[in-house]
């Protein structure tokens, strides 16, 4: 195949530098294309709001810099930074460095919401593993693109320690959320760090909806937006589908 010959550069700015990462599963790695994928890192390491308010700059300096090597798509990652903005802010920002590097981008917010939308969803449970007022942050942000947020809840875990959280404790956080929720539309999870690329196939099952996560949803739309669309069964039903995007 033709797509499979051609060479792609994707860059992510990723939030935390956090070695525990690489121990799940990286989904684009999954995707049958040639795609060189080049990280640069915030750092980010207290999770705080002051600490993410102040990483504009930074963000727009590396995407910068990816969009100088010749990025064909550049994800600056790491929804809280950009949901503090507000999600039209987030729209303004991100369309203006589109078109000042000429590089196409999103970020994990605009991913999630794509990801919503793709599926039909108005109304979602959620939880995250940040405090109660970045959880309020967020749920305004999702009022803000047009979602009625049910709740959203955090995990009890030091943002530090995310990565050591058991998945089957994500899993059953998750049903309970669920189980709590009945009108909603979907489950939603924010926040990469935490290993949950395993059970989303089997909790979408457990509870009878979809799930949007992080890992799912970005490599459903890179593949989209370079072109590409490679169905990958067993991390839920956005990713095995492979639907079009919709904004």
């Amino acid at each position: 195949m033709a797509e499979a010959q051609k060479e792609y550069l994707v860059g992510t700015v990723r939030p935390t530098n956090r070695p525990e990462a690489g121990q799940e599963l990286d989904l684009d790695t999954l995707i049958p294309a040639k795609i060189k994928f080049v990280s640069l890192t915030m750092n980010f390491t207290r999770g705080t709001e002051e600490e993410f308010g102040a990483s504009m700059p930074g963000y727009e300096a590396k995407a910068a810099e990816l969009a100088k090597m010749g990025a064909h798509l550049v994800r600056p990652s790491g929804a809280p930074p950009f949901m503090l903005l507000g999600y039209r802010r987030e729209q303004e920002l991100i369309g203006g460095w589109e078109k000042k590097y000429g590089v196409q981008m999103f970020t994990s917010g605009q991913n999630h919401v794509h990801a919503l939308r793709t599926l039909g969803i108005r109304r979602f449970a959620g939880a995250s593993y940040f405090p109660e007022k970045m959880n309020a942050i967020f749920a305004r942000y999702f009022t803000e693109a047009g979602f009625e947020v049910l709740a959203m809840e955090g995990i009890d875990a030091p943002f530090a320690d995310v990565p050591n959280v058991p998945p089957e404790k994500i899993f059953e956080f998750m049903k309970s959320i669920a189980a709590k929720h009945k009108d909603a539309d979907v489950i939603y999870m924010l926040g990469s760090a935490w290993k949950t690329v395993a059970i989303i196939d089997r909790l979408e099952k457990e509870i009878g909806l979809p799930v949007v996560h992080a890992g799912p949803a970005r490599c459903w739309e890179t593949q989209l937006r370079l072109g590409l669309h490679h169905p990958i069964p067993g991390y839920g039903r956005l990713l095995a589908e492979m639907p079009a995007i919709k904004n």
